[in-house]
């Protein structure tokens, strides 16, 4: 990352400063004398100042940079995602979905428009810095009535049919670069419209896959509220039949009843996740939500792929949203050059050449051409204040903008750092949870032969039931965090990006 000092108290400097324009000054007095010279002091010195920029010279704001990542993960895997991050799920539904939405999602198709936009708003900025020529033709007919005599009262009445081509040109000289600054800071915002773009596309990539991960795990937690159903309604055969026996009494079998109701009433939520998530997959893939309907595994067959997160040194230059940021600075810092010059004089040359003519085929004669020059000097002289405001008003959108590229920076990094303890802890936890469904099953097979013995009572079957249901129903809900936290991982990286 470059390293540059910034006050932020105080606005960006000028170029041109109070030494230049002496410099000047002395120049014209040098050139001054009976000799012809003197001509040359106006155009050398209206040179000299027309290299004067009022733009701020900018100088990027410094921020403190961490030398490694708290979170160290062991990783196999490249130093930074790549361009296709998502193929490295190794879900070929997975690779469909994010061409679909690639194709056909909304924010995307407006991120795309709008660069369109900024393209068209920096070609309109810098139209100022050509000449504007215009060709105008016309054809005039005129009637006029004259008397014949002094002392008759007839008339004679005259036609007079006049041609006209004339072609202008006028032109502001940028004395003060108020157009290129006008200019500059519209080229900054459209690369800083194209960043967003990027940021939009990858937020849009994210979201699919995290939306996808959630559309199987509401699956599997589907699958496992109607195993757990099925366990119980097997549970629920025994106890009936202890009771037709004597063994058992009705408290046991209303218990177990109780048991079955729940699970089922856990299923109708479940199959109401899966439909809405199904149907914000819809809206993220720019499709109707009734046809689309994500086919796929199960949680536990699609693994995260491994990545490292390099050096946080490099980190700015991979995440869109912070390059935005600055482009956004750069464009508020050329803003303020273009107020600032919108304070002094604006020239003007203008220039017309043209033919007029009463007859056709004279039109082109020599006698018939007629031209123009003109140039003219304006200056604002009072606005009560409008100017000065304008100028301030820029400064302070400057300094804001100084904060909120701060922010991005310090929440790039924050973002990986989260993104990096998740992606470690999660791999731990759903190792441990593995474990823990694994003994909670066992527990349910050895409570339930015991209570067909006749060993225990139905209180050790129903917490075995209970405990393996949310043994199983937390394990899915680990791997869709491990999942969540790759696709983070990858996001806070900026997703193989690079300015």
């Amino acid at each position: 990352m470059r390293a540059f000092n910034f006050n932020q108290s105080s606005p960006p400097r000028k170029r041109g400063s109070k030494a230049t324009e002496i410099s000047i000054k002395r120049l014209g007095s040098r050139f001054r004398g009976n000799d012809g010279r003197g001509r040359l002091a106006v155009p050398l010195c209206l040179g000299l100042l027309a290299s004067c920029s009022m733009v701020p010279e900018y100088e990027t704001p410094l921020t403190s940079t961490p030398i490694a990542w708290k979170t160290q993960v062991a990783s196999a895997g490249e130093l930074w995602p790549s361009t296709e991050w998502w193929q490295e799920f190794r879900s070929p539904t997975l690779n469909a979905l994010v061409a679909a939405a690639q194709r056909n999602n909304p924010d995307i198709g407006v991120a795309a428009a709008r660069v369109l936009q900024a393209d068209a708003q920096a070609r309109i900025a810098g139209a100022p810095l050509l000449p504007t020529v215009d060709l105008e033709t016309s054809r005039t007919r005129t009637k006029s009535t004259s008397s014949r005599s002094t002392s008759s009262s007839s008339s004679r009445s005259t036609i007079t049919t006049t041609y006209n081509a004339n072609l202008s040109a006028s032109y502001e000289i940028d004395f003060w670069g108020k157009n290129r600054a006008a200019l500059a800071a519209a080229r900054a915002t459209l690369t800083g419209t194209r960043y967003d773009g990027d940021t939009v596309a990858l937020t849009v990539v994210s979201n699919v896959a995290t939306t996808y991960f959630q559309i199987l795990q509401f699956r599997d937690r589907l699958q496992v509220a109607r195993q757990n159903l099925r366990n119980a309604e097997r549970v629920l055969s025994v106890v009936e039949a202890r009771v037709q026996n004597g063994a058992a009494s009705p408290l046991d079998l209303a218990q177990q009843r109780t048991v079955v109701l729940n699970q089922r009433a856990a299923i109708p939520p479940l199959e109401v996740q899966v439909r809405q998530a199904e149907n914000a997959l819809a809206i993220l893939l720019g499709a109707n939500p009734a046809d689309v309907e994500a086919a796929g595994v199960t949680l536990a067959d699609v693994m995260p792929p491994a990545v490292a997160a390099g050096l946080p040194s490099e980190l700015l230059l991979r995440r869109p949203d912070v390059q935005s940021a600055e482009a956004q600075l750069i464009a508020a810092s050329a803003t303020i050059g273009n107020a600032r010059a919108a304070m002094f004089p604006s020239i003007q040359l203008t220039g017309t050449y043209g033919v007029t003519s009463t007859a056709l085929h004279s039109l082109f004669e020599p006698t018939s051409i007629f031209f123009s020059l003109a140039g003219s000097v304006a200056q604002s002289i009072f606005q009560g204040g409008a100017q000065v405001a304008q100028v301030d008003f820029t400064e302070a959108r400057f300094q804001e903008l100084v904060h909120t590229y701060r922010k991005a920076v310090i929440s790039a990094f924050a973002d990986v750092e989260n993104a990096l303890i998740a992606a470690q802890q999660t791999r731990e936890q759903e190792s441990l949870q593995a474990d823990a469904v694994e003994q909670a099953r066992l527990a349910l097979d050895l409570a339930e032969t015991r209570y067909r013995e006749g060993a225990i009572d139905l209180l050790g079957v129903l917490d075995a039931q209970r405990t393996l249901y949310q043994a199983e129903d937390q394990l899915v809900q680990v791997r869709l965090a491990r999942l969540q936290a790759s696709v983070s991982l990858m996001k806070a990286l900026g997703g193989g990006w690079r300015v």
